[in-house]
């Protein structure tokens, strides 16, 4: 844990003096201020909206791996996002003596000019975290079933590092089911087992409560947590490195929990409806051209209806009309609700408009009308709802709060083409749910723009 705050602490200190190099390089050649002056002040403004930024995407956090290519899109798209909030407030709200008002090109280039940079060194931190996580061994301690099937989570989330398993129904090696098909360590030896790897442990991870332990395995890792080893319960490990919540966690009970502000305080629910009413206008102004020729496109193809309207669940489990951009030929939309890699029913333009997710932009209509928020849950067909109550328990939890035309799962999860793959969305849905914020709807938004710019809708 402090070694990943000291990589935190490093990123910050590289990304503060990257801006102030960067800014003044810039405004020199722009003639803004005179060669050789240091002018750190005006740039603060400047290092927060980076700061802010950067930290939506989890640009500060060691278990973000920055060299994936999503990441180095959305560490330019969150740039950019900055650069045009640092010119909005720039020249919209600050007065006339601030030096960065006498050119918006050094704000321009100098947030262009950063992406590569700080991605650069970034880039570096990720290949020495990941030689030395890959050293730092994750202990899962339960039952030798729970063993297995938190390696088919870790194997799921593509876990790299390396886990060792404790299985606290075996005193003994030869306890041991031989059919397990993974290495494990006998109950008994959990606590030679912690002593021979100290300080090179990344976590111990709890299947079940401390209260099932022996009295001097809680103590061992009450040493341990202030030792800065931190111990987790299964469900918590879920949320910390995977950001959702487990499934075979859930009872009717996991509501009352600690959390859920979003549906113990009205405040952020009349917040949160303010900047969806704001949000869907601008919106709407901004891309009415856009409508305008996705409808077009989508009459020209068979000169059928342009919008698709359907009946799906919302909040509180109030059904409403869902209106989207036609994709599918008509009268096949209700054939199979789920889509498959070249569905035939799915028309030219259809496909086009999926993979831009274009053909939500018409659900800006539903949050006016308040059926619907910016960001949520997906809004599911009526018919499949009644079948996921009955098959998935607490799935009705998701209708705690209004559906989105984006959200967690849809950004961390592909379509859902079957009954798993709700299982593993609604995973997210719950997370989002629990966790609310609008630092979490912020990091959804600049992710989805990812998604929308590289066409992975479907």
């Amino acid at each position: 844990m402090i070694y990943r705050r000291l990589i935190s602490l490093l990123l910050l200190v590289l990304d503060f003096l990257c801006v102030v190099l960067v800014f003044h390089l810039i405004g020199w050649l722009r003639g803004v201020w005179d060669v050789g002056t240091i002018n750190l002040v005006p740039l603060l403004g400047p290092f927060l909206v980076f700061f802010i930024a950067v930290r939506l995407i989890d640009g500060y956090s060691a278990r973000t791996d920055m060299m994936s290519l999503a990441y180095t899109s959305q560490h330019a798209i969150a740039l950019l996002a900055g650069m045009l909030g640092m010119l909005l407030v720039t020249f919209v709200f600050i007065k006339d003596q601030y030096p960065l008002r006498s050119s918006r090109a050094v704000i321009a280039f100098s947030f262009i000019a950063l992406i590569p940079l700080t991605l650069s060194y970034r880039r570096s931190v990720t290949l020495r975290v990941a030689g030395k996580r890959q050293k730092r061994p994750i202990v899962f301690v339960g039952s030798q079933a729970s063993c297995v099937a938190f390696k088919a989570s870790c194997e799921e989330n593509h876990t790299n590092q390396e886990v060792l398993y404790v299985a606290t129904d075996a005193d003994s090696h030869e306890s041991m089911s031989p059919l397990v098909g993974l290495e494990m360590h006998a109950g008994a030896q959990l606590l030679p087992l912690v002593d021979r790897l100290a300080g090179q442990i990344e976590a111990i991870v709890l299947h079940d409560t401390s209260r099932d332990l022996p009295f001097a395995v809680s103590e061992k890792l009450m040493e341990l947590q202030f030792d800065g080893v931190p111990t987790y319960t299964l469900e918590l490990f879920h949320e910390v490195y995977w950001r959702k919540i487990p499934l075979d966690r859930l009872n009717q009970t996991w509501l009352f929990q600690e959390g859920f502000r979003i549906t113990r305080d009205p405040v952020y629910a009349r917040l949160k409806r303010v900047s969806d009413v704001a949000f869907a206008l601008l919106g709407l102004i901004l891309v009415s051209p856009l409508l305008l020729l996705c409808a077009l496109a989508v009459w020209l193809e068979d000169r059928g209806p342009v919008f698709f309207a359907q009946t799906r669940v919302g909040k509180n489990r109030r059904p409403f009309r869902v209106f989207k951009f036609r994709t599918m030929r008509p009268d096949t939309a209700d054939s199979n609700p789920y889509t498959q890699p070249q569905d035939t029913r799915i028309t030219r333009t259809g496909r086009l408009l999926r993979a831009a997710r274009l053909d939500e932009l018409p659900q800006l209509l539903n949050v006016l009308r308040g059926d619907m928020s910016v960001i949520g849950p997906r809004a599911e067909w009526c018919k499949l709802v009644g079948r996921y109550e009955r098959e998935i328990p607490c799935y009705h939890f998701r209708h705690l709060v209004k559906p989105g035309i984006t959200g967690w799962a849809q950004v961390n999860y592909p379509y859902g083409a079957n009954l798993d793959d709700t299982l593993r969305k609604l995973e997210y849905d719950l997370y989002y749910i629990r966790h609310f914020s609008f630092v979490l709807d912020a990091s959804i938004v600049l992710k989805t723009i990812h998604i929308m710019l590289g066409g992975k809708g479907r």
